[in-house]
């Protein structure tokens, strides 16, 4: 069914929430709006994990179930992040139009404020109209910007639905189906200090062994489904000292699993050899260059075949609701691939969120509306 969305209350509810600060780890005061909002749209449950031990939140992530009046049918989970990024103290909302932007000193917080606002305005269409639906649950979770944080110590055995949406991608009327998996890498070379001037041949010099071997290695776009960056450089004491200590960390992605081992390997095998290639002179004696890693799978990735339910259900809604939806892969990560990573298939949604982490942010509200028409549609058609 279609059903006309109440275009100023959502344009009112999406700019409280931006101006309401959540910059990660400190969400407690939207979580606590959240938690009064949800209960007086008649949530039959409101949860507040533990996560917050783990991520060092003000807040644990808020699980929240809607029973719906049509048990027959399958529910489904919606999901946002209440965090943002920084600076986010003292945003000021401007509407120009239909488009929002803050004052120009902070971010706006379309990401992810946006689809919470739209998720707000569909519970509450949902319960002026007394209208039919399935069990809905909504994830929102904290520290998303931080590494994916809440995602990864949700309480997942207090969910009852199997699979969902997450909001949470830029542009509108935009379904990513695909997105890579990645490891995170810290190398760490060890090497030996001396002055620079008088016996540099006593030193070991960890920076020209980091440089010999990021030298030998491909970066940025590996292939069609990975890529590989080195983002961080840290070491060295002064100009008149050997660098006695360099760490490196980067990142590694790829759709495919079998490439992301492979990519990852050579970053290993390519700083062993050259920390092994390493030749002393006297002044040396036996001291030998180390290096170390620390390889941790950051997040697994997401892959979407059309015959899952999680894809049917969207695509006989928005076929219903006249919607014509793009389905995409993206290069990025998100709460979806923890949640696919723990058995729960979750399809992102674009919110219409634009230039985001910038003091440039914009929503277009004929966006913001439009994700929510396709979110009642979903909610709606009987699947």
């Amino acid at each position: 069914m279609t059903i006309a969305i109440n275009r100023e209350r959502l344009a009112a509810t999406f700019a409280e929430l931006c101006e309401i600060s959540s910059p990660f780890r400190k969400e407690g005061a939207i979580a606590a709006y959240l938690k009064d909002k949800f209960a007086a749209l008649g949530a039959d449950e409101v949860f507040e994990d533990n996560s917050a031990v783990k991520t060092g939140s003000e807040s644990g992530n808020l699980i929240v179930r809607f029973n719906g009046s049509l048990p027959e049918q399958q529910g489904f989970f919606l999901s946002c992040h209440m965090d943002t990024v920084e600076p986010a103290d003292g945003v000021k909302v401007v509407r120009t139009g239909d488009v929002f932007s803050s004052k120009g000193d902070t971010i706006l917080g379309g990401d992810d404020k946006s689809g919470i606002a739209a998720i707000l305005e569909l519970l509450t269409l949902l319960k002026e109209h007394n209208t039919p639906h399935p069990m809905l649950e909504i994830i929102v979770t904290t520290c998303e910007e931080i590494g994916l944080l809440g995602a990864k110590h949700l309480e997942y055995d207090r969910l009852l639905t199997t699979y969902g949406y997450a909001l949470d991608s830029s542009g509108i009327d935009h379904v990513i189906v695909g997105a890579p998996a990645a490891n995170k890498i810290k190398v760490e070379i060890k090497g030996l200090a001396a002055h620079a001037g008088l016996c540099p041949d006593a030193g070991i010099n960890a920076l020209t062994l980091a440089a010999e071997a990021l030298s030998s290695l491909r970066m940025g776009r590996l292939d069609e489904e990975s890529t590989r960056n080195f983002g961080v450089i840290q070491g060295g004491v002064a100009t008149n000292i050997v660098p006695e200590r360099i760490v490196l960390r980067g990142e590694v992605r790829s759709h495919s699993t079998d490439k992301l081992h492979r990519y990852t390997k050579e970053i290993y095998d390519t700083f062993e050899q050259t920390v092994a290639r390493w030749q002393g002179g006297p002044a040396t004696g036996d001291k030998r260059p180390l290096v170390t890693f620390d390889i941790i799978g950051d997040y697994p990735a997401l892959s979407l075949a059309d015959d899952t339910p999680v894809i049917k259900r969207i695509r006989k809604a928005s076929a219903m609701a006249g919607k014509n939806l793009q389905y995409i892969v993206a290069g990025g990560g998100s709460d979806a691939n923890i949640f696919c990573g723990y058995g729960l298939p979750t399809a992102i949604i674009a919110t219409g969120m634009d230039k985001v982490h910038t003091l440039e942010e914009q929503l277009d509200l004929n966006d913001l509306v439009r994700l929510t028409e396709i979110l009642h549609a979903v909610a709606t058609t009987p699947f």
